[in-house]
């Protein structure tokens, strides 16, 4: 991780209140496959990791029993507190979480995973342990949308910012769901430096 967790934080935070209207076309295309590929049923839990302001979360909620979102900023979850509550949603829960530490009940059961430009910030050791961590909440099906190298990105134009972001490329991404036993069933192309991928559980955790 180029920051560290607190330095993200606070820059998220300075930028909460025009985050929703800064965002690119690919983000909004990312953020569009995340929800449609997460498909959550009435009874499901949902986890949603670097949750922001709540894209993903806030339309979730409107088909899932339940939707955790997470993140670290607390101006981008204060900015989806007051959208949750405009909408009238009253199963969105905000609250503090880290990809290596989501703050969840260990007892509390996730049917769904979700994280949309989040985890590209971490290095690649670091998403890989972040994979673990989301696998280890027996989900079965985890999406994914994030800034991802299907080729290597041209150094004129990179599509994230080098001081504060370091991303894979999908073949890591892939190989680190499969070794927690999920196959990716889904890859989406949005960008030559953009992802969507879809893991679903095939092997179950250890009793």
């Amino acid at each position: 991780m180029k920051k560290t967790v607190a330095e993200h934080a606070e820059r998220f935070s300075e930028k909460a209140a025009s985050y929703d209207d800064s965002k690119s076309d690919e983000y909004q295309a990312c953020a569009s496959l995340v929800i449609d590929h997460a498909s959550p049923g009435a009874d499901d839990v949902v986890l949603d990791l670097g949750a922001g302001t709540g894209a993903i979360a806030l339309a979730l909620a409107e088909d899932a029993e339940r939707v955790l979102a997470r993140d670290i900023s607390e101006g981008m979850m204060d900015e989806g507190r007051r959208k949750a509550a405009d909408r009238g949603l009253e199963n969105v829960e905000f609250a503090y979480g880290e990809f290596r530490d989501p703050g969840i009940d260990a007892d509390r059961p996730v049917d769904v995973v979700t994280s949309n430009f989040a985890l590209h910030h971490l290095a690649d050791d670091e998403k890989r342990e972040a994979i673990r961590v989301m696998s280890e909440t027996g989900a079965r099906r985890i999406v994914l949308g994030d800034v991802a190298f299907f080729e290597e990105p041209d150094p004129e134009t990179p599509f994230y910012s080098p001081e504060v972001d370091d991303p894979a490329t999908v073949g890591t991404l892939v190989e680190a769901f499969t070794d927690e036993g999920f196959a990716v069933t889904v890859v989406e192309r949005i960008h030559d430096q953009v992802a969507v991928i879809v893991a679903e559980r095939v092997r179950e955790l250890p009793a």
